[in-house]
């Protein structure tokens, strides 16, 4: 294998100015040097593997059952779809006639004329879902949330990291709302996404409100009075929000305007990692109604809302901004036990799988290194908590406690250690908690 020389000061230069370069050399420091090794041996089984080398599978884990425990709150049902759809299914939503030539070709069954196709977008596998059984005015708004996966074929040179792959998983919903209840439902969205961005620290970002180009309405679906409302609904739910806002024409969705939420990141970069927006064409598309209060059958306003966006972006811009440290609850490994030999190996052990057990991720470096040597190597991988056990620890039951930043915090019960670590992570979550409409 040859080895290559990757240099980005230039590019660093060409950025930034003096005063953020440094951050940025630390970072590439920490994304390039200590897992090297690791990445050359998951590109030559297989190119996105890094995932699991990462601990990204465990970090998208943590963030989606935070964003379902936020969801369940406000009546949103989990539902689960088909990797597959048939085709018909993206002609009927439009998306197959825009994106048809760059999508993953279909898939032939052996039943003659019948095609089927990854599914690129969840939005047509909702209204399937939304139609399956007459709906009532009092049912409404329904709330469909999936964390499904869709599939784009980006061309190879456009493949970036986490940023840019051909599978991701989108923290989708589809809310069928009536038209008086348009405007609460879209603030309660926004309401969701501030809170991940406040709880997640994120305060660099821009509400970007994305509008169709109106020299050239050829590219988007539906009639111009549809998209006057659905564009008049956006920017009155921002104002009332009191958001700062910037307009983008030819930004929005083929289907209607959205609210982007665009972040920077450690080297300002913008990426779109939220996004809410209004549609009253897919529900005409599928024939969606529901039966008023006045016996007729009416057409549901249809909001997609995705406040992560792609979990894989969100995750890879998240690294960037936090450095690698992570709050409490985020972090991947919460916990690392050091047996200071051998020995005490099993109690370590003894140690995680009770600590696992509570839902406190904890692992065991077992190596046979000194003691200094592991808790300097955990340290440099930003683990927050580290436990130190040996012949005392176990005679008694206890674990000697250091925190990431802290140093020595004192012997503590494995009980106690617990308690102690619900609670710093109970405390971060409802820190940002909102109040509900």
């Amino acid at each position: 294998m040859r080895n290559y020389k990757i240099d980005f000061r230039n590019q660093v230069r060409q950025l930034l100015p003096e005063h953020k370069r440094q951050p940025v050399r630390l970072r590439i420091l920490r994304a390039f040097v200590k897992p090297l090794a690791d990445l050359f041996a998951a590109f030559s089984l297989w190119r996105y593997e890094t995932r699991n080398l990462l601990n990204v599978t465990n970090q998208e884990g943590v963030l989606e059952q935070f964003l379902r425990n936020v969801q369940k709150e406000y009546g949103y049902q989990q539902v689960i779809t088909p990797h597959i759809g048939n085709k018909e299914l993206y002609v009927t939503s439009g998306h197959y006639a825009k994106y048809g030539k760059d999508s993953f070709q279909p898939i032939h069954t052996p039943i003659e004329g019948e095609e089927y196709l990854l599914k690129p977008m969840n939005c047509p596998h909702h209204c399937e879902i939304y139609r399956s059984k007459p709906r009532s005015y009092k049912e409404l708004p329904v709330r469909l949330a999936e964390f499904g996966t869709v599939y784009r074929y980006e061309q190879s040179g456009e493949l970036h990291g986490l940023t840019r792959v051909r599978g991701f998983t989108q923290d989708d919903a589809h809310l069928f709302v009536r038209p008086d209840q348009l405007l609460e439902e879209f603030e309660r969205v926004i309401d969701i996404v501030l809170y991940i961005f406040k709880t997640l620290k994120f305060d660099n970002y821009t509400a970007q409100i994305s509008l169709r180009d109106p020299d050239n309405k050829e590219k988007y679906i539906g009639s111009d009075e549809n998209w006057e409302k659905a564009e008049s609904a956006i920017m009155q739910a921002a104002k009332e929000k009191g958001l700062t806002t910037v307009v983008e024409l030819g930004e929005a969705a083929f289907y209607g305007p959205k609210l982007d939420f665009m972040v920077k990141d450690a080297i300002g970069r913008k990426w779109q990692l939220g996004t809410i927006q209004v549609d009253y064409n897919l529900p005409e598309r599928f024939d969606l109604t529901y039966k008023g209060a006045d016996d007729k059958l009416h057409r549901p306003i249809m909001i997609h809302r995705a406040p992560f966006g792609s979990m894989e972006r969100f995750v890879a811009v998240l690294l960037e901004h936090t450095g690698g440290k992570f709050p409490l609850w985020l972090s991947p490994q919460q916990v690392v036990v050091l047996p200071i030999s051998e020995k005490f190996n099993d109690y370590a052990q003894k140690v995680a799988d009770y600590l696992n057990r509570n839902d406190v991720r904890t692992e065991v470096d077992d190596r046979n290194e000194k003691i200094g040597r592991k808790i300097r190597d955990n340290e440099l991988k930003r683990i927050p908590y580290l436990l130190i056990v040996g012949e005392k620890e176990e005679a008694e039951g206890l674990v000697s406690v250091r925190a990431q930043g802290e140093g020595d915090k004192g012997q503590m019960t494995m009980k106690a250690f617990r308690d102690l670590i619900t609670s710093l992570v109970s405390q971060e979550i409802e820190a940002n908690k909102m109040e509900k409409k």
